[in-house]
């Protein structure tokens, strides 16, 4: 068991299963999630439930942050960030933006704590299962401090870069993981029309060149079955797109590709509300059928 328990801020789908997963792995768990749900679901696992973020940063020297955009990050991070102890180190796994992460580690770095951006990729699944794969960008001595906690979070665990360099590497792979459903989907829909199943398509498709997460796992596990339960919902992804062309704009970058997807995503709005699962826009492909 660890010297001291794990923090966890945001105990939600992410977040919860995280809790979970490190509990059964033999770390204690201290936690807390502005929604009382989401605290009784991880109090019932085990975690013990802080009254506020500052009581969680000060019982622990590894913080993991689970949230849904950078705006609660610099809510938590004011709340927390006085009552951090030296040498501590705070994970942020939201898909943030590399403004937001810059500006947490210089201020860090004044304060004695550092702040690393881990974006997540996996879902609640992964994250349940220790499964994750997780890209981070900061200082990589800090890095090595939390990895007795990652290991257990992780299977596969890459320090690419600076502050905010995980947080560019995860937008561009949501950005990705977007292009590709669209496609994927359309490409579905075509060969039904040539009289070629989805299964054969596939595995035609996987065989070769063109393949990719998109049609190796999220097909089979969500979509074929109609199970679009992945955890991961049509507004997160809307949001995400939303953060990659907000960081084309800020280069002054013109990227027709990105537009094109970017506007399939948002013209779904009417038909997918953002609570359905990602998966669905595979609905609102083959509504232009």
């Amino acid at each position: 068991m660890m010297s001291q328990p794990v923090g966890l801020i945001g105990l939600g789908a992410m977040g919860g299963s995280m809790a979970a997963r490190l509990l059964e792995t033999g770390h204690e768990v201290v936690g807390y999630d502005a929604l009382p749900e989401a605290r009784e679901r991880a109090a019932r696992v085990g975690a013990v439930i802080a009254d506020h973020p500052a009581a969680v940063a000060k019982a622990v020297d590894v913080l993991i942050l689970s949230l849904p955009k950078a705006q609660f990050v610099d809510d938590v991070m004011s709340d927390v960030g006085p009552h951090l102890c030296k040498g501590a180190v705070v994970l942020d796994t939201t898909t943030s933006e590399p403004e937001t992460s810059r500006a947490h580690e210089t201020k860090g770095a004044a304060h004695g704590y550092a702040f690393l951006d881990a974006p997540v990729s996996g879902g609640p699944a992964a994250a349940r299962s220790g499964a994750m794969t997780m890209i981070v960008g900061g200082d990589g001595a800090a890095l090595e401090k939390a990895k007795p906690v990652l290991k257990d979070l992780t299977s596969k665990l890459l320090h690419i870069g600076p502050s905010g360099a995980g947080n560019v590497a995860k937008i561009a792979n949501n950005l990705l993981c977007a292009a590709n459903l669209a496609l994927v989907s359309e490409m579905v829909h075509l060969a039904a029309r040539a009289e070629v199943s989805a299964a054969d398509l596939l595995a035609g498709v996987n065989a070769g060149s063109g393949r990719s997460g998109v049609s190796e796992v999220n097909f089979p596990r969500w979509i074929l079955n109609g199970s679009y339960d992945s955890g991961f919902t049509m507004g997160l992804m809307r949001k995400d797109i939303g953060l990659a062309r907000d960081l084309a704009d800020k280069f002054g970058l013109d990227l027709p590709a990105m537009k094109a997807i970017a506007d399939i995503w948002e013209e779904s709005r009417d038909r997918l509300s953002d609570s359905a699962d990602f998966n669905e826009i595979f609905k609102y492909e083959k509504s232009h059928d």
